[in-house]
């Protein structure tokens, strides 16, 4: 599964590095949501893990001249490569895939594929994930709310893996042949590659909050364009509503963020990684539309809303991280054994 070689540290041997774990559905869901985070987590010294949990062959080709049979028919490996390029430009170095195929949207022929994340059996994929954690043992989580986003069915399902990997990953009794027989499992010695339970320490919902969608709403209409966040031209009032209900789950008041991160710092390597995702990115998408010094003015912060905590952290945050400073977890991760700290400061 592994779309990234780098050597992983012997956790006997090697001190435990403070770990980010970014979980997304498609090839340039990490740039947009949590790039900056993760820049700004490299930079700092900590250890980045992207896991996308499909290769995204269903979706469009927004550049013309790329939009061609030939090219839809590898648009899981091209999508790869841009993946592969954004992570350079982010300078993230470990990145997984959870092997499943697009599940395509809502009501199409490709959400009934028997191959696709939709449809996968949620106990197997969740495991697929919890033996990601346990290899790499990140402290923070992100993933997606119960909406996905923005609905997309690989999204949702990418929320339900991740928060149910969250919860399972500590507990021996779930998926004991991915350990060893020394940690309670029925799986290869930890010399052969038998796994120990882990318990990351906080998972987190990133958001796109309802301040910042207004914001970019106004301006696009401010000049005569319509944004995704747009009601229909002449709907009923029944379609109305509809779309009104749907626009409500995408929005993320303002009030429930737990943790901005200011990630302006890391500006230069966002804008450069966006760049990348040349087949799903055109130049009027709302994201690039106003260019790189509309990302300084809109998407200087990224949003997050923290879901669980097995440590104390403050109630609001500027760092993922908060809260882990001073502290290490046990040998099986946060929870019994970790190492409290002399005192737990605001981020």
């Amino acid at each position: 599964m592994s779309e990234a070689t780098s050597p992983q540290p012997d956790p006997v041997s090697s001190p435990h590095v403070l770990t980010l774990m970014t979980v997304h559905a498609h090839p340039d869901d990490e740039t947009i949501g949590t790039g900056g985070t993760m820049a700004l987590a490299v930079r700092a010294g900590r250890r980045v893990v992207l896991v996308t949990c499909t290769r995204g062959e269903m979706g469009e080709i927004v550049v013309p001249d790329m939009d061609t049979p030939e090219n839809h028919r590898r648009l899981g490996e091209i999508r790869a490569g841009e993946l592969e390029r954004a992570m350079g430009a982010l300078g993230v170095t470990e990145w997984e895939n959870l092997g499943y195929r697009d599940s395509d949207m809502m009501g199409r022929a490709g959400n009934h594929d028997a191959r696709c994340f939709w449809q996968a059996d949620i106990d197997e994929a969740i495991g697929r994930l919890v033996y990601l954690v346990r290899t790499y043992q990140p402290d923070v989580m992100t993933t997606y709310n119960e909406f996905g986003g923005y609905g997309h069915p690989d999204h949702i399902r990418t929320h339900l893996v991740a928060v149910g990997a969250f919860a399972r990953a500590g507990d021996p009794a779930w998926y004991p042949e991915q350990l060893a027989p020394e940690h309670g499992g029925t799986g290869a010695p930890a010399g052969e590659g038998g796994l120990a339970p882990w318990s990351p320490a906080k998972l987190y919902i990133q958001a796109m909050p309802a301040s910042v969608r207004t914001a970019m709403a106004e301006r696009l209409e401010a000049i005569g364009e319509r944004s995704w966040w747009s009601p229909p031209d002449d709907a009923t009032p029944e379609q109305l509503a509809e779309f009104e209900a749907y626009v409500a789950k995408m929005l993320v008041p303002d009030e429930s963020i737990t943790t901005w991160v200011d990630v302006s710092a890391a500006l230069d390597e966002r804008w450069a990684a966006i760049q990348q995702h040349v087949t799903q990115i055109s130049t009027d998408n709302p994201f690039v539309r106003f260019g790189k010094d509309a990302w300084a003015e809109y998407w200087n912060r990224e949003a997050f809303i923290r879901r669980e905590s097995r440590v104390p952290a403050p109630d609001a945050e500027t760092d993922v991280f908060a809260g882990l400073d001073g502290r290490s977890p046990g040998p099986t991760g946060w929870g019994v054994g970790a190492e409290q700290p002399a005192a737990v400061g605001a981020s």
